[in-house]
């Protein structure tokens, strides 16, 4: 029962290139290299007056190590990817003093559902063996 602690699944867009950061000196939790990229999941229904709406959200994705040189390798704005992972919480203070809040997904396993444009058919072999 303890896998179901704190676990998340979403399944959206990419709403911008991922941003990878290499750090050097201190080790960050599972690697020196962090990307980051927000993904948008939708749903679709039909309110009182029958019309459709669609309603999305937004979601703060992180990834070290590896998994980040894969990110930054493979995924770009736009496309549909499965992320699994746990949901973290941090607050930090702005340049005005004011305490902000951030609620981020430390992707653990990330699934392409749909091919990076433009990628050869080699490529494309190299990323259905991938391990993500």
């Amino acid at each position: 029962m303890n896998q179901l602690k704190n676990r998340v699944q979403l399944i959206g867009h990419l709403g911008k290139d991922p941003e990878v950061r290499q750090f050097e000196g201190g080790v960050p939790p599972s690697g020196n290299v962090k990307a980051q990229f927000s993904l948008a999941t939708s749903e679709t229904y039909k309110n009182t007056k029958g019309e459709k709406v669609t309603d999305t959200q937004w979601h703060q994705v992180i990834c070290w190590g590896k998994l980040a040189q894969i990110v930054e390798q493979y995924l770009q704005k736009g496309q549909q990817v499965a992320v699994e992972g746990k949901l973290t919480y941090r607050s930090y203070e702005d340049k005005q003093g004011v305490k902000r809040y951030i609620t981020e997904v430390v992707a653990s396993d990330i699934l392409m559902l749909d091919k990076k444009e433009g990628a050869t058919a080699e490529k494309a072999a190299t990323e259905d063996a991938l391990p993500f």
